[in-house]
């Protein structure tokens, strides 16, 4: 039974707990267990945490037999991504320039997830810094892609999306800056959620760009999204019951998301949206030529805010970092003040202009990433075709942090080809309602 375990949802495990029909001692020794002989497991966690999934595992398994359980994944393992501080235990971000860094106290999110008592099954590995959309990390581990043994998972939150994929966690909290959430869960055939920025606090969370870093979730299902983000934000999740696409009227984004597709992304969003119209959704183009803008700023706002955080631990030990990523960051050093806080200011007028033209939709839909996971060797040797890759893994996802929304992707029929749902800020239940109802169709 327990290895059935593995692949159920988190929330479907939360509701055995519930019944009684599983142990929660039990169910945090079998995901333990796989992670201690799973091949790829050290490719997936940069460290667990037994000690203390046991010890939560053990308060939760007593809450429940006294029917106090405090939601619905109390007593369901996750997995964290390693730049969400947990206290006493090594958060590096996947950098050797944090090597050895332990904080004394758990991000806020992880704390009010383990106050509403899920149990921390330890630190997966994740993108340098997260500034990467790849998942290629040579200076700790690259983590491993389902579909595709040759090909890298998706980043940032790579070694999260590989936890759930291949059976060692039921859900993972990872992070979103420009789709580091989505492009991973895309490629793994899974549901990445982007909250509204600001919708989870950031204290304790290792930053990259804290005007576009966002904590996001990815699992199996829409509901586990739903609930996972539900504890991190001590709130209840949305009623997904019964939800439909049933007269959704859906915004098909005809700018930039089909520039240079490969042949299966498409195919998978074509698929998918064909599905989605015949459970009653009705779907237009629509232009939105702020969204091409907005990309032309995207390197004065992400690389400049990331300069900015990191430029002093960078010069101080630039030979720790893998040249890519070290490359990038640098890049920032040449973005002005002056230009930035006109790209900003620029910005918002976008972020006005992207209301009006899509106020008539309740979501807009694109494919979640163009191409498909590249080949990890190639990224390591080929410098060109690592920039190409990387900015065009990122391309669609970005568009939704640049516009302040929040967005969720959603698995096809194509191996690692999403479809990508994006609302406005704010709208985040509704969106997740929306998703289920359209994961529903999809199914």
């Amino acid at each position: 039974m327990s290895r059935a375990w593995l692949a159920m949802s988190a929330t479907d495990l939360g509701r055995a707990v519930d019944a009684g029909r599983i142990n929660a001692v039990e169910l945090t020794e079998a995901f333990l267990d796989a992670i201690a002989t799973a091949p790829d497991a050290p490719r997936i966690y940069a460290r667990t945490t037994p000690a203390r999934a046991r010890a939560e595992a053990m308060a939760a398994h007593g809450r429940a037999k006294a029917g106090l359980r405090r939601g619905p994944l109390d007593g369901v393992p996750v997995s964290w991504k390693d730049l969400f501080d947990s206290a006493g235990t090594a958060t590096e971000a996947g950098s050797a320039l944090l090597r050895g860094r332990v904080p004394a106290r758990d991000a806020v999110v992880l704390e009010r997830a383990t106050r509403a008592g899920t149990v921390c099954l330890g630190k997966t590995h994740m993108s340098e810094l997260a500034f990467s959309g790849l998942g290629l990390n040579p200076v700790t581990a690259t983590p491993p892609c389902v579909n595709d043994p040759r090909a890298v998972p998706g980043g940032s939150t790579s070694g999260g999306a590989a936890s759930v994929a291949f059976g060692l966690a039921p859900v993972t909290a990872g992070s979103d800056t420009g789709g580091s959430c989505r492009i991973p869960a895309a490629w793994n055939d899974l549901v990445g959620f982007k909250p509204t920025h600001g919708a989870l606090p950031l204290a304790g969370v290792v930053p990259l760009a804290p005007r576009f870093d966002t904590v996001g979730a990815l699992a199996r299902t829409v509901e586990d999204c739903a609930a996972l983000t539900a504890a991190m934000a001590e709130a209840r999740a949305p009623d997904l019951r019964g939800a439909t696409v049933a007269g959704a009227r859906l915004g098909v984004l005809d700018t930039l998301a089909f520039d240079d597709i490969r042949d299966r992304p498409a195919r998978g969003f074509d698929d998918a949206l064909a599905r989605l119209v015949r459970a009653g959704a009705t779907a237009r183009r629509v232009g939105v030529p702020a969204a091409a803008e907005a990309m032309q700023l995207a390197g004065t706002l992400f690389t400049g805010q990331a300069w900015g955080v990191w430029a002093d631990a960078i010069e101080a030990k630039p030979d720790l970092m893998f040249p890519r990523i070290r490359e990038r960051f640098e890049s920032g050093a040449q973005v002005s003040a002056r230009a930035f806080v006109a790209g900003w200011n620029r910005l918002e007028t976008l972020r006005a202009a992207w209301a009006a033209a899509t106020a008539g939709f309740d979501a807009v839909v694109l494919p979640t990433s163009p191409i498909l996971p590249p080949d990890a060797a190639r990224l390591t040797t080929d410098s060109a075709y690592y920039v190409t890759e990387n900015l065009l893994a990122l391309r669609n996802t970005r568009i939704g942090n640049l516009m302040g929304l929040c967005a969720i992707t959603l698995p096809t029929s194509e191996p690692s080809c999403g479809l990508m749902l994006m609302a406005g800020p704010g709208q985040d239940g509704r969106l997740l309602r929306l998703a289920a109802g359209a994961a529903a169709a999809l199914a």
